[in-house]
């Protein structure tokens, strides 16, 4: 028996796990990672304030990419109002770019640890 193997596990140290299945599995899930991680910066999500007045996008990695304000809630004795506003838009959108990341990524993160995966503790 070598140093690094325990008694009851098979010569390797991984518990019978080959090294070159567990890399080709590590390898598929970083393509599938990247590729997810490509879909969510394409893909845009618009939140909403003031009944649709305030409107922000931003894409599915959570920048901001536009943001449009209906003329009739500009009021300059009011300024903070439309600050809420905007503010409310944002995190709506935010909101939805998070639901849309964890309908991309959360497959992925459960592969990780979930049955069928890689099964590494603490991922």
């Amino acid at each position: 028996m070598a140093p690094d193997e325990q008694p009851g596990q098979p010569p390797g140290g991984m518990g019978g796990m080959d090294l070159s299945s567990l890399m080709a599995q590590a390898q598929q899930m970083q393509a599938q990672l990247m590729q997810a991680q490509e879909e969510l910066a394409n893909t845009q999500v618009t939140g909403s304030a003031g009944g649709g007045l305030v409107r922000a996008t931003v894409t599915g990695s959570g920048e901001l990419i536009g943001l449009d304000i209906d003329p009739s809630v500009v009021d300059p004795s009011d300024a903070e109002g439309l600050a809420d506003l905007v503010l409310a838009a944002i995190r709506d959108a935010n909101r939805a770019a998070a639901e849309l990341q964890q309908r991309a990524m959360g497959p992925l993160a459960e592969g990780l640890g979930g049955a069928g995966g890689l099964g590494l503790p603490g991922l």
